[in-house]
């Protein structure tokens, strides 16, 4: 089996932002550092060389391969800031957040200036609480197989 390539560092996570030259994008930055940081509770990690991740996913897919990720995270992209929401994306919520894409477990950002910031906190909150729940029901049913 093929082992994920991208895994938590110790590289410093203020030291990447930091060292982001455009302005406003290390704004951004800082400011998906704070609400990733309230949604999930957990310190920013350095994952591979350009994503910050938060808090700590352990899964297992059917075939049994099991892996690590972060349940909330992004990445200053230069095209876009590319958020990672493990936990899903709400529709409702999606329709009120601004000028967005969308692909699998991302969504695309061009900048936060044109996002309304109070949707995006419920949204990575919402993803974040969806995904715990979902780790809960697997245990559980794990436990029950047993």
């Amino acid at each position: 089996m093929a082992e994920l390539k991208t895994k938590a560092t110790t590289a410093s996570v203020s030291g990447f932002i930091n060292a982001i030259e455009d302005e406003g994008r290390r704004r951004d930055c800082k400011t998906l550092l704070s609400m990733m940081a309230k949604a999930t509770r957990a310190k920013p990690k350095m994952w591979g060389s350009a994503i910050v991740g938060f808090g700590d996913y352990h899964y297992t897919y059917a075939t049994g391969r099991r892996g690590e990720w972060f349940e909330a995270g992004f990445s200053p992209r230069k095209s876009a800031l590319t958020l990672y929401l493990m936990g899903g994306k709400k529709k409702e919520l999606l329709a009120k957040i601004g000028v967005h894409k969308q692909g699998m477990g991302c969504l695309y950002l061009k900048s936060l200036e044109t996002i309304h910031k109070p949707t995006l906190q419920k949204l990575i909150t919402e993803s974040v609480k969806d995904l715990r729940r979902l780790a809960r029901e697997k245990k559980a049913a794990r436990i029950q197989s047993l």
